[in-house]
C-alpha cells in the first residue's frame, strides 16, 4: 500500500543532492530568475506552485524546446499545471520528484507517468491511455476528460478518484475497477447506472452543479456490496424513496435538499444502523426563486448576507437579458450591469464579512456565467472582476 512513508524514500532516493540541501536548508527565501524559454522571469525562489499554461515570460515558448532545467531554481516547487503535447515534461517530471501535484489540460492521448513522484494528477483530454505511478493517491479526471483505460497499483485500490462529468452518464475508465472512493460532480442530472462495475466502493459523493439535482438509476447503488458512506450535495430533486435500501451504509450525509424531502428521510431512517446528517434543507418557496442562482447556498451561513447576495444576482441576471439581442458591443452595453454586480457583492463582504476563498472563486464563476450570457468575452470578464472586486 503506498504510503507518505513510500513516497518519502522515493523522494530521497530520486532527488538531486544539491537540489535537496536546497529544500531542506530553506535557501530559496529571494527572488530567483527562472526562464522556461520564452525568456527570464523574476519570481520567489520558495515559489511552490507553478502555472505554466499562460502566455508571457513565466510560460514555456511558443515553438521549440522548454527548458526545463530552469525547475532546478525552484526546489520547493510541489505543484505544476501544464497544457497541450508532452514537450519534454514528463522526462522533467522524473528528474524533478520532488513535483507531487500535476494538473495537465489537453493530455497527449497517451500519458506515462509512472517514473515520478506524482501523488495527485488531475488530467483533461482525450486520453486512450493513462499510466500512473505507484504513490499515486489522488485522480481527478477534470470536466471533459475522456480516459479509455487507466494503468494504476491494484486497479486503483489506493486511489481517491474525483470524476466531473459533463453529460449524466460518467464514464469509469478501465483498469479502475477496484475503487474504494469515488467524488462524482455532475450537472442536472446524475446517473448512477456506470457506477456498478465498482463494486469494491466503499465512499461516494455525488455533487450536483445544477438543477434539479436529479438521481436516474439510484437502484444500481443497491448492487455495490461495500457502499458505506454516501454524500449527497445540491440533490434538490430527491425524495424519501429515490434511494434503494442499502443494507451496508453506515453513514449518509446530504447537503442541500427540499425540506419536504428532509422530512420523509429521516422518518425513513429514523432507529436504523445509518447515521444520517442533513443541512442545508429548503423550503418549496425559496427555491422556486433561488433554484438556479448559483450563489444560492451562501444563505446556510449567513442568511441576511445570502439573501443580498442571491438577490443581486437575480438583478443582474433580468438586466443581462433586457439587453438588446445583438447589440453592436456587448462588452459596453453589459459593463454597467456586471459593474454593479460586483459593487454589491463588495458591500455584502464588507456588511457581513461572507466571502472567502470558495465563496471567492463561486462569484467568479457567476459573474464570468453573466458575462458569457451577455456576450462578453471570457478573458476580459476575468480581467473586470478582479479589478472590481475588493475580496
Amino acid at each position: 500500500m503506498p504510503t507518505q512513508i513510500a513516497a518519502q524514500r522515493r523522494w530521497d532516493r530520486k532527488l538531486p543532492a544539491a537540489a535537496k540541501q536546497a529544500y531542506r536548508a530553506g535557501a530559496t527565501r529571494g527572488q530567483v530568475a527562472v526562464d522556461f524559454g520564452a525568456g527570464p522571469a523574476v519570481i520567489g525562489g520558495a515559489t511552490g506552485r507553478l502555472d505554466l499554461t499562460g502566455a508571457g515570460p513565466l510560460g514555456p515558448p511558443a515553438t521549440g524546446a522548454v527548458r526545463w532545467s530552469a525547475l532546478d531554481d525552484l526546489p520547493r516547487c510541489t505543484s505544476l499545471t501544464w497544457a497541450g503535447p508532452d514537450r519534454g515534461l514528463t522526462a522533467a517530471l522524473t528528474d524533478h520528484p520532488i513535483i507531487q501535484n500535476l494538473t495537465w489540460t489537453d493530455a497527449p492521448s497517451n500519458l506515462d507517468l509512472r517514473h515520478t513522484g506524482l501523488t495527485s494528477v488531475s488530467v483533461r483530454g482525450p486520453i486512450d491511455l493513462l499510466q500512473l505511478p505507484e504513490d499515486l493517491t489522488s485522480l481527478d479526471l477534470l470536466d471533459g476528460a475522456r480516459v479509455h483505460a487507466v494503468t494504476a497499483v491494484d486497479h486503483g485500490r489506493w486511489l481517491n478518484l474525483w470524476i466531473s462529468s459533463p453529460t449524466p452518464t460518467v464514464h469509469i475508465p478501465a483498469g479502475l475497477d477496484q475503487v474504494r472512493e469515488l467524488r462524482l460532480a455532475g450537472r442536472a442530472t446524475i446517473d448512477a447506472a456506470p457506477l456498478r462495475v465498482l463494486q469494491r466502493l466503499e465512499t461516494l459523493w455525488l455533487d450536483w452543479q445544477a438543477a434539479p439535482g436529479a438521481l436516474n438509476d439510484a437502484a444500481v447503488l443497491a448492487e455495490l456490496p461495500r457502499l458505506a458512506r454516501l454524500t449527497l450535495t445540491d440533490a434538490y430533486d430527491l425524495d424519501a424513496d429515490t434511494l434503494p435500501d442499502l443494507p451496508t451504509l453506515t453513514s449518509l450525509a446530504i447537503h442541500g435538499l427540499r425540506r419536504t424531502a428532509a422530512t420523509g428521510i429521516k422518518a425513513r431512517y429514523r432507529g436504523s444502523d445509518t447515521h444520517l446528517s442533513i443541512t442545508g434543507a429548503k423550503n418549496d418557496i425559496w427555491l422556486a426563486a433561488n433554484l438556479t442562482n448559483p450563489l444560492r447556498d451562501w444563505a446556510d451561513d449567513d442568511p441576511r448576507g445570502g439573501a443580498a447576495a442571491c438577490k443581486a444576482y437575480a438583478a443582474a441576471v433580468r438586466a443581462v437579458d433586457a439587453l438588446p439581442v445583438d447589440p453592436r458591443d456587448p462588452a459596453t452595453a453589459a459593463e454597467p450591469i456586471l459593474r454593479s454586480f460586483v459593487r454589491q457583492l463588495n458591500r455584502i463582504d464588507e456588511r457581513w464579512e461572507l466571502i472567502d476563498t470558495l465563496r471567492r472563486e463561486q462569484a467568479g464563476d457567476a459573474f464570468v456565467a453573466l458575462a458569457t450570457r451577455a456576450g462578453v468575452p471570457t478573458d476580459v470578464a476575468d480581467e473586470w472582476f478582479d479589478d472590481w472586486r475588493d475580496f
